[in-house]
C-alpha cells in the first residue's frame, strides 16, 4: 500500500510540474533556451514554456535590459513559429532594435492600450490565443489575483507570458512561475576592437518555483540568447 501511495504521488507531482509548464525535454530535441547554468535553476533544467515569468525593474534602464533580455528568450520561440504580441500602455521600445536581438519586427504586433488598467486585460485575453508564441506585457502594478488570471489562461493555451513590472519597488505575491531582476552592466569590449561592444546583463532569479535561486551575468554575442557566454558569479 505503501509504495502504490508513492507512486501516486511522484505520478501528481510529475503532473503538476507539466501543468506549470516544467516540462522534460522531447526526444531529439535540444530542450534548451540557451540560458547556461542559470537554466539548471529550473526543475529537470528545462526553461518553462506555457507560464508566467515577470521581471522586476526599478528604474527605466533596468526597463530596457529587461526588454532585450526578454527580446532573446522570444526569439528561441519565434523559431518555433507563430508571433509575438507586445502590449503596453506607454510603449517606449523602437522596434527595429529587436534584429539586434534576432527577432524580426515584423513577427512582433504591437498593441499599444489607451487606459493603463485595460493592458492586464488585453494581455489576458492574448493568452488565451494558441496561434500565439509569446506574449509581453509592461504594466507597472499587478496584484495576486491578476497574476493568477495570467497563469491560468496559459495553462489552457500553453502560451508564454512575460510581464515586465516597472518601478516594483515592493516585492508582492504573485503567481508566476519565476520572477526575475535584469539589470545592465558595462558592455564588454571585442577583442581590439573599439565601440560599445556586446551588452551584458546581470540576471537573477529571484523565484523559482520548485526550483533554485541563482545569479549570474550573460555576455551578448550576436545579439541571441543561444549564442550567449555564460559565467556565474
Amino acid at each position: 500500500m505503501t509504495a502504490a501511495k508513492e507512486d501516486i504521488i511522484n505520478k501528481l507531482r510529475k503532473d503538476i510540474l507539466q501543468w506549470e509548464g516544467f516540462r522534460p525535454p522531447q526526444p531529439g530535441a535540444a530542450g534548451s533556451i540557451g540560458l547556461g547554468p542559470i537554466e539548471n535553476a529550473f526543475p529537470n533544467g528545462v526553461f518553462p514554456t506555457g507560464a508566467i515569468h515577470e521581471f522586476a525593474s526599478l528604474c527605466p534602464e533596468d526597463t530596457a535590459a529587461c526588454g532585450g533580455f526578454v527580446a532573446g528568450l522570444v526569439k528561441t520561440l519565434l523559431d518555433q513559429g507563430g508571433a509575438c504580441l507586445w502590449i503596453s500602455w506607454s510603449r517606449r521600445i523602437y522596434p527595429p532594435s529587436l534584429k539586434l536581438f534576432g527577432v524580426e519586427p515584423d513577427r512582433v504586433v504591437f498593441a499599444d492600450v489607451p487606459l493603463m488598467k485595460d493592458v492586464l486585460w488585453v494581455t489576458e485575453e492574448a493568452l488565451k490565443c494558441e496561434g500565439v508564441a509569446a506574449v509581453i506585457c509592461e504594466v507597472n502594478q499587478m496584484n495576486f489575483m491578476e497574476s493568477r488570471r495570467l497563469q491560468l489562461a496559459v495553462e489552457q493555451s500553453h502560451v508564454t507570458g512575460f510581464v515586465i513590472r516597472k518601478g516594483a519597488n515592493k516585492v508582492s505575491a504573485s503567481a508566476s512561475v519565476a520572477r526575475w531582476r535584469v539589470t545592465q552592466v558595462p558592455s564588454q569590449l571585442r577583442p581590439g576592437m573599439p565601440g560599445v561592444g556586446f551588452p551584458r546583463w546581470q540576471v537573477e532569479l529571484l523565484k523559482v518555483r520548485n526550483g533554485s535561486l541563482v545569479a549570474g551575468q550573460l555576455n551578448g554575442q550576436k545579439a541571441c540568447l543561444k549564442q550567449l557566454c555564460h559565467k556565474l558569479v
